[in-house]
């Protein structure tokens, strides 16, 4: 889970694994049939397949596992399916009740893609968290190639991207800081 490229085509899903995603996760704010019909090919792709928010799309495409917010339905789904489950959270409290394999932790800092989301926790947010779980920690939120490392030593297993997901910078950086620890 060092680079987890969250995109809505598997034309992106393509360019990010060959940039160096081990994850790909289709986000598509679309009904279930509508994100199977785009989710087609992603299980081919050689690396973990993730649907965001829809546990129906997730089992109908044979997905590895389902990305769920705070408040999405499905875990004990998921959990029957024999799925992989993710989900997000902003708060320590949120994290240490979370039933799941591992977590999306952010925003880190400012991003348009959560622009209603809640504030930005920093790296001592996401140190705070890292430090308190067993699960592996994917940083979320504003992050590229330039801060990316930061968060591996904050003690995040992998970063979660959308502007960056075919950045192959990204990856490289990402594994020099798993090197580093």
């Amino acid at each position: 889970m060092k680079v987890h490229a969250i995109v809505d085509s598997l034309e992106t899903a393509r360019v990010a694994v060959a940039a160096g995603a081990t994850v790909v996760q289709l986000r598509a704010k679309v009904p279930t049939d509508e994100v199977v019909a785009r989710g087609g090919g992603f299980r081919e792709l050689g690396v973990t397949f993730l649907v965001n928010d829809d546990v129906d799309a997730a089992i109908a495409l044979g997905a590895h596992g389902v990305h769920l917010g705070q408040g999405d339905p499905g875990a004990e789904r998921a959990r029957e399916a024999g799925l992989l489950l993710g989900r997000s959270a902003v708060t320590l409290e949120q994290a240490l009740v979370a039933d799941a394999d591992y977590l999306g932790v952010g925003p880190v800092w400012e991003t348009p893609s959560k622009e209603d989301a809640d504030p930005a926790m920093g790296l001592d947010g996401l140190l705070e968290i890292c430090a308190a779980m067993e699960v592996p920690v994917i940083a979320i939120g504003g992050i590229d190639a330039r801060n990316a490392a930061a968060c591996i030593r904050a003690g995040a297993a992998g970063v979660a991207v959308i502007r960056a997901a075919t950045d192959p910078a990204l990856r490289r950086v990402v594994d020099e800081a798993l090197a580093a620890r």
